[in-house]
């Protein structure tokens, strides 16, 4: 069984920065692809990004490219996502998410584990 527990949500200003963390546990980190999904209130779960399980290829969703950035850190079994020029439109509860052996999918169903979600509140 694989655990996931995601970090660094918060309520912040249009156009700060915040850095969220999911920290992965159960299996070696490094079979897997990582993903971050999101939820809006009152909207389906969207993909953000994606990472494959080296890290050399990389997903993002349209609405974020140029001001998200996916990573990870083997050594510490975590991915992050770092995003900045935060918009309103970004307020959503954040999914971090492992696929075994996969390639950094961008589809919700591609993925086999889920962690619980962070709250992310981008105020005016």
């Amino acid at each position: 069984q694989v655990q996931l527990v995601e970090s660094g949500g918060g309520l912040v200003q249009a156009g700060d920065s915040l850095r969220l963390s999911c920290v992965a546990s159960g299996r070696p980190f490094n079979t897997f692809a990582m993903g971050w999904f999101r939820q809006a209130p009152g909207k389906e779960r969207d993909s953000v990004a994606a990472i494959n399980w080296s890290g050399s290829s990389t997903y993002y969703a349209d609405s974020v490219k140029g001001r998200f950035t996916i990573s990870r850190d083997s050594a510490k079994n975590t991915v992050y996502l770092q995003m900045n020029s935060l918009k309103l439109e970004d307020t959503a509860v954040y999914y971090c998410a492992a696929d075994n052996w996969g390639t950094g999918s961008p589809r919700e169903y591609d993925y086999d584990y889920w962690g619980q979600g962070t709250q992310v509140t981008v105020s005016s």
